[in-house]
């Protein structure tokens, strides 16, 4: 354990929580240009391979489930070092896979057991910043961003030698991770309490807490805009608009500064005016960003216009969820990790429809993307208005 002080240094912690997330963004991203490659070498449809990215978020929504209220319970550091074990062992096992069906399952379990690791790291940053947790979401969700950004890219590159080559780093960056969590990482204690609770009664505090449902809804709406665009923006992208391979990294990479950009801003701003402002101001922006991006649809305006619409739009995006994440974190010290659970469940299970729901309404075009994207920011803001009216009453009263 890393001290300064009596304190735990947020130097060298902020940066491993970070890397332990980044887990699963790697897990998503980096195994998505091996697609194709992976359908031929199972013999087996496109369709199929697609699915093993909404089974990898339908474990992780379940794994979320599980290890949520044990995280409120148990060592916390346990718990990370089980789910990387776990994680090698199972992303390893993926590369002797024999067929589409093994390869699926074995994406469910990596999923499931990584979950162990990661839903742990939101109730460490609440102790460790209490009522700054927004600001500590931010730093690591900043640091955390850089995965998805390069993590195409470096699939691309390993791809040249074997599909299987993915899964050898992935499992080597993992155990990078678990050695610096052995070494560095603290055993940050729960929050002491005299009551003892069961997981449905865990479960049961979490969802009848009013102050909070309108800000997991919020991050429910958030979630499905997000995976939205990570679902679809290859087929607009290349598809539609006819962009180069390298062309469409660079957009995705762009679209990701703007993340990281966001949650800079918001780490700047946040312990002046506070994350409930901070989440105003990003539904704000998410709602004139997705106007425009239905206007561009509706007149077939050019690229430009399109990637001048998203750019804002997933700033915004994260800047809405990250402050979301540390208000409802803020509603249960004694249950942050049965909140986490609820949250990433939510937020995972309803990012897995997207998939299903474009495909769906797939039309060949931009629209049924755009009209997901400008639908879920609506609703966003739709909850928020019932929120604010609803403390106003309150208040009132």
């Amino acid at each position: 354990m890393t001290e300064h002080n009596g304190k735990i240094s947020l130097t060298l912690i902020l940066p491993l929580l970070a890397a332990i997330i980044a887990v699963s963004p790697l897990a998503i991203d980096m195994y998505l240009p091996a697609m194709p490659e992976l359908a031929e070498y199972f013999s087996t449809k496109m369709p199929l391979v697609q699915n093993s990215l909404s089974i990898y978020l339908l474990g992780y929504a379940v794994g979320l489930l599980v290890f949520g209220p044990m995280a409120d319970k148990y060592s916390r550091r346990t718990l990370v070092m089980i789910g990387l074990l776990g994680f090698i062992l199972t992303t390893l096992a993926l590369t002797l896979a024999q067929n589409i069906e093994q390869f699926i399952a074995l994406r469910f379990f990596q999923a499931f057991i990584s979950s162990a690791a990661t839903v742990v790291v939101p109730g460490i940053i609440r102790q460790l910043y209490g009522k700054d947790t927004a600001k500590g979401l931010s730093y690591v969700s900043m640091i955390m961003m850089l995965a998805p950004m390069i993590a195409p890219s470096i699939g691309s590159i390993l791809l040249l030698d074997s599909w299987q080559m993915i899964f050898y780093v992935l499992a080597g960056y993992a155990f990078i991770v678990f050695i610096c969590s052995y070494f560095y990482l603290p055993d940050v204690k729960t929050a002491k309490t005299t009551a003892t609770y069961s997981v449905i009664k865990r479960y049961k505090i979490v969802f009848s807490n009013r102050a909070a449902r309108f800000d997991l809804l919020t991050i429910m709406m958030v979630s499905l805009a997000f995976f939205s665009y990570i679902t679809a923006i290859p087929f607009v992208y290349l598809t539609i608009f006819k962009v180069s391979e390298f062309e469409f990294s660079v957009l995705f990479a762009i679209n990701v500064l703007a993340l990281m950009c966001a949650h800079f801003i918001n780490t700047r701003l946040v312990g002046r005016v506070g994350s409930r402002k901070m989440l105003r101001f990003g539904v704000t922006l998410a709602g004139v960003a997705a106007t425009s991006l239905l206007i561009a649809n509706i007149f077939t305006l050019p690229l430009l216009y399109y990637v001048l619409a998203i750019l804002p739009l997933m700033g915004s995006l994260s800047m809405i969820s990250v402050n979301a994440d540390a208000l409802i974190l803020q509603e249960f010290v004694e249950h942050t990790g049965t909140a986490t659970a609820v949250n990433g469940t939510l937020r995972f299970g309803i990012g897995a429809l997207a998939g299903p729901i474009l495909a769906v309404f797939y039309d060949g075009s931009t629209l049924p993307f755009v009209l997901l994207m400008a639908g879920s920011i609506y609703l966003v803001i739709i909850c928020q208005l019932i929120r604010s009216r609803q403390n106003s009453s309150i208040e009132e009263v």
